[in-house]
């Protein structure tokens, strides 16, 4: 018989599935190993409670509860109480299944969640992990049904807080954004915050970069991979120091923000702040963009020197061919490229690029060659056609025909008893039912 796994002497027992976990007022004896679980919220503005304050605030509470020490150090996130996806619960979480703790000891509940399907579900976790859940400034017992409804009543109001401050966040920002007014957030690259009247103005290191970014991308007609790479190997970092990647290019390229316009949610505030670039080049960069994401099923736009961009498409992927070009060491190079391999590299398809001045040469040279012999080419394809369609229909020619004979042989019949009637040498009765039969003989 195996020997079973022993139980340190301090542990709590592991409460039976479905029972309510102890909690600290249990009347267990010995000492009760507390973790602490802390959390600053994303909007430091509207929610106060810092990670210090929290931490001197629950170990003064631990200190103050006789036969309670701490289990290590606390486990802390800087994130939303709105997600589950926290480094800080998820270790602690897999610290309860380990049992390496007998309490979970948090500032208020809306630090552990503020959902309260999370928190019912969180809850339900540290139950089978057979740990107590305790809130510092919050009095509550959930080994009984007052308690947890009690818990149940402060996760609504913790989710109903948490929605209070998303409106008014969003209330706020959106009436900044309608004075024209930088509404916050990452600042667009190119762009300084004035912080006195949250006014963009132009960035004079930052700017002429992002001009050269739409010359290159409408008049080079480089991808935003490409552009990146350019912009990397130029050795030019991007806002916070680090490489260029395309999806940045890609966003800088659709920003209505380098147009001089605020726009936010339903809020456009055009003329709010300095242009970088002209409405033409703008929208231009749009045009190509939006194109280049539908390249599978649209011509994408491009300068006339590509004339067969969004015209062939590979035989790997099936998207488009587009046109783009590389620099060497003295000269550019002109190719098309499939669009799944410009924009997602070799790994997005492995077809090969086309160079666009053999294709395009190849090209024209078969148009000349047909338009050259197109009268004799189109002559044939006619003569070609027309006896197609006399093999095909001969056997209704020939059905057609046999009709036509017999409907000229009853016609001549009638004639002929019409004849004999007004000659009177037929009955005046007997010429309509000959006549009837003659032409109706199916219902004679």
């Amino acid at each position: 018989m195996p020997t079973p796994r022993p139980t340190p002497i301090h542990r709590r027992p592991r409460s039976r599935r479905g029972d309510p976990p102890a909690t600290p007022n249990d009347t267990n004896t010995g000492t009760r190993r507390v973790a602490i679980y802390v959390r600053r919220s994303t909007d430091d503005e509207h929610q106060p409670f810092t990670i210090d304050a929290q931490l001197t605030a629950l170990t003064s509470y631990v200190n103050s509860q006789p036969g309670w020490m701490l289990a290590g150090d606390p486990y802390s996130d800087d994130a939303s109480g709105a997600i589950l996806d926290r480094p800080g619960l998820q270790r602690i979480l897999t610290a309860a299944k380990a049992g390496r703790f007998d309490v979970l000891l948090v500032y208020r509940v809306d630090r552990f969640s503020r959902r309260l399907s999370d928190l019912l579900d969180l809850l339900n976790e540290l139950d089978e992990a057979g740990v107590a859940f305790c809130s510092a400034t919050e009095s509550f017992d959930t080994s009984t049904a007052i308690g947890r409804m009690l818990m149940q009543l402060l996760g609504v109001f913790a989710e109903f807080e948490r929605s209070t401050i998303v409106d008014r966040v969003i209330n706020g920002m959106t009436t900044k954004a309608s004075k024209g007014k930088w509404a916050g957030g990452t600042r667009p690259y190119g762009y300084r915050v004035q912080p006195d009247t949250h006014t963009l103005t132009p960035h004079e290191d930052e700017a002429p970069i992002l001009r050269e970014i739409y010359r290159l991308y409408t008049q080079q007609r480089l991808g935003t991979r490409a552009i990146a790479t350019e912009l990397n190997h130029r050795g030019i970092p991007n806002r916070v120091g680090k490489p260029w990647s395309g999806l940045t290019i890609g966003r800088i390229l659709t920003n209505p923000a380098y147009l001089g316009a605020i726009a936010y949610r339903d809020v456009y505030v055009p003329d709010a702040h300095p242009a970088l670039v002209d409405q033409a080049t703008w929208q231009r960069a749009h045009d190509i963009a939006t194109t280049r994401a539908q390249a599978n099923t649209h011509r994408a736009l491009s300068d006339s020197t590509y004339h067969l961009t969004g015209l062939i498409t590979c035989p790997t992927c099936g998207t488009k061919y587009i046109g783009t070009s590389a620099t060497g060491r003295s000269r550019t190079y002109r190719y098309y490229t499939c669009f799944s391999r410009v924009r997602y590299g070799p790994a997005g398809c492995t077809s090969p690029r086309l160079a666009a001045p053999e294709l395009d040469a190849a090209t024209l040279q078969a148009l000349r060659d047909f338009y050259t012999h197109a009268d004799t080419l189109i002559a044939d394809a006619i003569t070609r056609a027309q006896r197609h369609h006399h093999d095909t229909h001969a056997d209704r020619h020939g059905e057609l025909q046999a009709i036509t004979t017999q409907i000229a042989a009853k016609t001549a019949a009638i004639s002929r008893y019409h004849t004999a009637f007004e000659a009177g040498t037929m009955d005046e009765h007997e010429a309509p039912r000959v006549s009837w039969r003659l032409v109706y003989p199916a219902c004679s």
